[in-house]
């Protein structure tokens, strides 16, 4: 069972009725969080060339599958089952605050979760395959009994891997009509473990607050500057290793691209490890951007290989 604060004095109101607002249920998708899957699926249909000729819209829908879908159920689930810490630090949100009354946060959960399914069908094979994973990681990540938030190394794997690999791997497998090659794969997974570092970086910002609600997020197991240093370095190696397989695969131009891209990257983790609390969010829009610049070339060098 999970834990929850001793104080819930502001908990949310379970029994309350009506209909939540539209505003409100937008708000609980997050949309801001929809970039990162969305990019990474884009990757998946920059990677590989279409014998089917699938029309462009056929990539959007694999892009509103990845994004407003899934991560968007995802975002609601998170919601649902941290609304008792949310009624006590952010009371604002959807669900405490009465926008999203009584158990509609649950409804809705599952009415997304049944629609991805659902959207997902008209894909093909490999699609539907690749949405029942994403959607037992969304569940396992923020419901109990697993809940894998709860401790950053498993959480972190989880959302990583359902950012970048998965839906790089669905955007390949949809538009080429089959499950795409292990070369594609590994390039996919190696940024997926990249992921996890990017992860303990948004982790940060909440460190007194995980540490007092008992979340083990890397921050609190290592403190700020070991936390950091594991970032760095876990950002870094799987593109090191990207670089290497494309030199070998012969695709040594795109190869270049991503080891400027670490370069600038390693640049900027200078100054983030000298203040690591206070330099994460500049780091984010920053070297960040250089990831996924690189996710973007390595994609393109993997259909140049066919």
């Amino acid at each position: 069972m999970e834990r929850m604060p001793a104080t819930l004095s502001n908990a949310p109101r379970l029994t309350a009725s009506g209909w939540p607002r539209l505003p409100a249920i937008i708000t609980l998708l997050k949309p801001i969080t929809w970039f990162p899957p969305m990019w990474a699926y884009g990757c998946g249909l920059a990677s590989v060339a279409s014998p089917q000729q699938q029309s462009w819209l056929f990539g959007l829908a694999g892009i509103l599958l990845a994004g407003p879908l899934v991560c968007g159920t995802s975002q609601v689930i998170n919601d649902w089952f941290d609304r008792h810490v949310d009624a006590i630090n952010e009371p604002h949100r959807p669900i405490p605050s009465g926008a999203v009354p009584g158990r509609w946060g649950l409804g809705l959960a599952v009415a997304f979760t049944l629609l991805s399914l659902l959207f997902s069908s008209m894909l093909g094979q490999a699609v539907i395959v690749a949405t029942i994973i994403g959607l037992v990681l969304a569940w396992a990540y923020s419901a109990p009994p697993f809940r894998l938030k709860q401790n950053g190394w498993f959480g972190n794997a989880a959302v990583g891997l359902c950012y970048e690999g998965l839906p790089w791997i669905t955007g390949a497998a949809a538009l080429a009509g089959t499950w795409p090659s292990a070369s594609l794969i590994a390039i996919a997974l190696l940024y997926s473990f990249g992921a996890h570092g990017i992860m303990t970086l948004n982790d940060f910002k909440s460190i007194e607050g995980d540490r007092q609600l008992g979340l083990r997020s890397i921050p609190v197991q290592l403190g700020a500057e070991r936390a950091a240093r594991l970032a760095c370095a876990m950002m870094a190696l799987p593109q090191v290793v990207v670089i290497g397989l494309l030199f070998s695969w012969g695709a040594s131009f795109y190869a270049l691209g991503v080891a400027v891209s670490l370069a600038a990257q390693l640049l900027l983790m200078r100054k983030l490890l000298k203040a690591p609390r206070e330099n994460a969010p500049w780091y984010n829009q920053t070297g960040i951007s250089l990831y996924v610049l690189g996710m973007l070339i390595s994609a393109f060098a993997l259909k140049s290989l066919g």
